[in-house]
Order: C-alpha cells, then structure tokens, then sequence
C-alpha cells in the first residue's frame, strides 16, 4: 500500500460519520471497555460492505433504485431512533454512566447501525479501484480494502481513548453532560437527515 493511500484513507476514517458518534456515545456512557466494543461492531460492518463491493454486489445496488431507497430509509429510521434514545438518555444509548452493556449488544448495534448506510459499499466501489491497475488484480483490491478495514478500527480505537480519558471530567459536569447528550442526539439526526438526501 501507498503512503499517499494510507494517508488518504486516514483522513477519510477520521472524518466523524455514524461509527465515530457512535462509538464516542457508548465510550461515554459505557467506559473504554464499551468503546472498544463499539469500534469492533463499526468495524465488523466495514468488513461486510467491503465483501459485498468486492463480490460486486454494490453495483446492483446502485442499479436498483427500489432497493437502494429501502436500505436507505432503514438506516435514515434507525438514526432517529437512535437520536431519539440518546436524547432520553434510555438504556445502552445513555452517554451518562449505566448498567454495564453486553458486548453482544455492542457489537450488534454497530453493525446494524453501519450496515443500513447503502453508501458505505458504493465508496469501496468507487474509492479502490483509484490505487490499483488492470494488471493488479483482485487480490490488491481485497488488501487496499482490508487496509482500509484496519484504519478504520485503529481510528475508532484512539476516538475511544480520547473519549476515555476525559471521561471522568465530562460526567462530573451535569450540564455539561445534558450538552453532551443533545449534541449527540443532534449528531444522529443530522446524519439521518443527511443520508435521506443521498441519491444512488
């Protein structure tokens, strides 16, 4: 892999989207345990939408507009649930301190939060072939993608820690916790918002 690769897949995982709220949310509510946890379930669906845009599959969902929309209000739905729940402060999607959450229910929850973004496999189909030649095959494309899987999860591990170590700070400030919660919430329903406006 180039550096010009990693470094662009860098500031591509950098940039806050769906896994990085999600993971600086259960980090805050959960402790670094819960962030780790969640950063394996955002990584785990980058895994499936990388498999699904290497077996080709996200070219038909670009093709199909029906599936593509279904796909897309499911997560648009999911989103403002999740607003919704961090806004209430319910359960697991609590960013103040609660009843210790199961990995399972971690892990899952990043998946199915990640997995409902259409995009996600249309930005492997797109993005990848950019650093590969005919000649390379697909066996580079699966270690770019790997690559990218890799960043990904590095990345979410250092917005867990950073979320953790100011932790203690943060919850020993109730109103700075009831800003923390409304800004969440605001996060999710703006990245509802804004995968309702995507277009295939």
């Amino acid at each position: 892999m180039s550096p010009e690769y990693l470094l662009t897949i860098f500031i591509v995982c950098l940039a806050p989207g769906i896994g990085v709220v999600y993971t600086l949310s259960v980090t805050l509510g959960q402790g670094l345990r819960g962030g780790i946890w969640a950063s394996v379930g955002c990584t785990l669906a980058t895994v499936l939408h990388l498999v699904v845009a290497l077996a080709g599959l996200a070219a038909v969902l670009h093709a199909s507009a029906v599936l593509f929309q279904t796909v897309k209000y499911a997560g648009v739905a999911y989103l403002l649930w999740m607003a919704w729940a961090v806004l209430k402060g319910t359960g697991g999607l609590s960013v103040e301190p609660a009843a210790p959450q199961s990995a399972a229910r971690i892990v899952w929850r990043g998946i199915v939060l990640n997995i409902l973004n259409p995009k996600i496999p249309m930005f492997f189909v797109a993005f990848l072939p950019q650093f590969v030649t005919p000649d390379d095959g697909t066996l580079a494309l699966v270690e770019l993608g790997f690559g990218f899987t890799l960043m990904t999860f590095v990345t979410f591990l250092g917005y867990a820690a950073l979320a953790a170590s100011g932790r203690e700070a943060v919850l020993n400030r109730p109103r700075v916790m009831a800003w923390m919660r409304r800004a969440f919430a605001a996060s999710f329903a703006a990245l509802g918002l804004r995968l309702a406006m995507e277009r295939a």
